[in-house]
């Protein structure tokens, strides 16, 4: 199996502000499809060339995971950014309440763990089989598949995601990060949670994709309220 780099769902200036063409061109021209590219060289000719993403994750180590779980990771990060203005559903915006207090309780609550993490690594929404929400950390490469959790929301804070935009300012990187969420695609993941927990998610959307489906069920929706 040879993996390939995935196809942003916007272009490459879509996110300036926030996130310049420049930042993307590095992050996602260089270190993501780097990632790929060492990954294909790394399974070539052994017993992991035609596993999945997810079981390379769940059980490769050292350097085969650590690019596995780094194709994963940027292809989850991409996917929930967009360039265009969006809320979650009304389902995932009540759980969130429930269990954070406030939208604006969740948001500072993710960025104070963000803030925290020392050195690179992720920051994550997730749920798990009891359907509680919790905000994880991960440092380096590390997911949190390896420990049964399913990923809602992903914010990348190796320094490279944010470095030529911010420089040292992660606060101000993380405070715009939230202005270019895709909820659309979060609450795609957590309506699909169950199933995700052993698919995990689905970035791609092409006809008669879940991901795509769903997007179009949203749209209906927007139509009928309006």
């Amino acid at each position: 199996m040879q993996y390939s780099l995935m196809e942003l769902p916007y272009p490459k200036d879509a996110l300036e502000p926030m996130i310049s063409a420049r930042t993307l061109e590095y992050h996602y021209g260089k270190h993501h499809a780097g990632y790929v590219e060492k990954l294909n060289g790394l399974i070539k000719d052994t017993e992991f060339e035609t596993k999945s993403l997810i079981e390379l994750i769940k059980h490769a180590e050292g350097a085969i995971f650590n690019n596995a779980a780094q194709v994963y990771n940027h292809d989850f990060y991409w996917t929930n950014l967009s360039n265009k203005p969006t809320k979650p559903s009304l389902e995932l915006e009540s759980h969130i309440r429930s269990e954070f207090g406030s939208m604006d309780a969740f948001e500072k609550e993710f960025q104070t763990k963000a803030l925290g993490l020392f050195g690179s690594g992720w920051v994550w929404l997730c749920i798990d089989k009891q359907e509680n929400l919790s905000i994880v950390t991960t440092s380096n490469a590390d997911n949190p598949i390896r420990s049964g959790l399913i990923p809602l929301m992903v914010c990348d804070v190796w320094e490279h995601a944010y470095y030529l935009d911010y420089q040292n300012a992660r606060a101000e990187y993380l405070a715009n990060f939230f202005k270019l969420l895709n909820w659309k695609f979060i609450s795609f993941n957590f309506a699909n949670h169950q199933e995700h927990a052993q698919n995990y998610f689905s970035h791609v959307c092409k006809e008669n994709t879940p991901y795509c489906e769903y997007l179009d069920s949203l749209e209906e929706m927007e139509k009928v309220s309006t």
